[in-house]
């Protein structure tokens, strides 16, 4: 019995020891709760920026070529995600494109118009509000009291003459200078009804003479028409018949003239007209129901950028509207030029334009004094 006793006590003791042995193993398996150290969360790759998200842009301009070569490199280099398209025509075929797309606009931005083309273009809706940054820069003189249109420059209306053919003593001092029989045939004149330009200094000579009686306008109109050799249809074919000799004077304005004197070596001056010329405001607006309003609005800001106007008026001879501007930062041949300009009333010349213009070419236009 006693051997059989000692047998079960040494089987008992070694299924304790098994049975410790498992529990210890077991445990080690598990780290305890209080010292377990948690997954570092998995960071997402860092997101590439963005590019920019593409606009577009549609300009209609009466600007020089020389100018929109200037400006629209320098607005894509700082707006690389707006695609421009810009379309060249008169003043007047902008004002009667945008009128004709009212429905459905297909330009946003209007760059270059005449004061009373702009005018009649925002009494018909056809101009956006929006009020610029720059805004408290421009006299009121020169924008649209409810932010439809801002003048960007000032374009004096001069006397055009070829420096090679025409001496400057022999060029006419004044606008009835032109009437004189010794200038007959000497004259091109830009076709009037197309360009905003024209339009203004016709109706300007109307106001001149007596705006409530347009007839004496008329007549003085039909002694021009009578020394005017032709009219031509653009400016490129102005420049060329004038550089040409096919005629000696014009009316036109400064800025291009000294473009054309100046970069393009043409052979051209100017006569600022002692009584004084008529100082168009050229201007901007945003086209009413524009489908890049972003962009629209990016280009407007851009343009009259202080620093671009500066260089504008050295580069492109632009006068500009801003009054915030230095007189001491302005070239010298700006500070110049007495800008003595002809008293007009601009709301009586946007109202009696129309009128005025249709009259001169039904009437006047090509038949002189005959």
């Amino acid at each position: 019995m006693k051997k059989s006793t000692k047998k079960s006590s040494t089987w008992l003791t070694g299924l304790v020891l098994s049975i410790s042995m498992l529990a210890v193993s077991a445990c080690s398996t598990t780290a305890p709760a209080s010292t377990t150290k948690p997954a570092d969360p998995v960071k997402p790759a860092a997101e590439a920026p963005k590019p920019a998200q593409k606009q577009k842009l549609v300009i209609y301009t009466a600007r020089d070529k020389n100018v929109v070569d200037e400006i629209m490199p320098k607005f894509k280099e700082k707006n690389p995600e707006v695609e421009v398209e810009v379309l060249t025509m008169g003043a007047q075929q902008v004002l009667e494109r945008v009128r004709g797309e009212k429905a459905n606009p297909q330009a946003d931005f209007w760059w270059g118009g005449t004061q009373s083309g702009l005018m009649t273009a925002a009494n018909e809706g056809l101009l956006e509000s929006v009020k610029p940054s720059f805004a408290d820069k421009v006299p009121a003189l020169y924008k649209d009291a409810q932010d439809r249109w801002y003048g960007e420059m000032l374009l004096p209306e001069v006397i055009m003459y070829n420096s090679k053919a025409l001496k400057k003593e022999d060029a006419p001092k004044d606008w009835d200078d032109l009437l004189d029989a010794k200038y007959k045939n000497k004259i091109i004149i830009r076709g009037v009804l197309a360009s905003g330009t024209m339009r203004t200094i016709y109706s300007a000579m109307i106001y001149r003479q007596d705006a409530a009686d347009p007839k004496k306008g008329y007549d003085w109109l039909k002694k021009l028409d009578a020394n005017t050799k032709e009219y031509a249809q653009d400016p490129t074919n102005l420049y060329l018949k004038l550089a040409r000799e096919e005629g000696t004077l014009s009316l036109w304005n400064l800025q291009d003239i000294m473009i054309q004197k100046e970069l393009q070596k043409q052979p051209f001056d100017f006569i600022y007209p002692t009584s004084g010329a008529p100082i168009l405001v050229d201007g901007v607006g945003v086209v009413k129901g524009a489908k890049n309003m972003d962009a629209a609005k990016k280009f407007y800001e851009f343009l009259f950028d202080s620093k671009l106007r500066v260089e504008l008026a050295e580069k492109l001879y632009q006068i500009p509207t801003r009054t915030d501007i230095s007189k001491d930062s302005l070239p010298a041949w700006l500070k110049g030029i007495e800008l003595k300009p002809l008293t007009l009333d601009w709301t009586v010349m946007a109202n009696k334009e129309k009128d005025w213009m249709q009259y001169w070419d039904e009437s006047i236009k090509g038949k002189g004094l005959k």
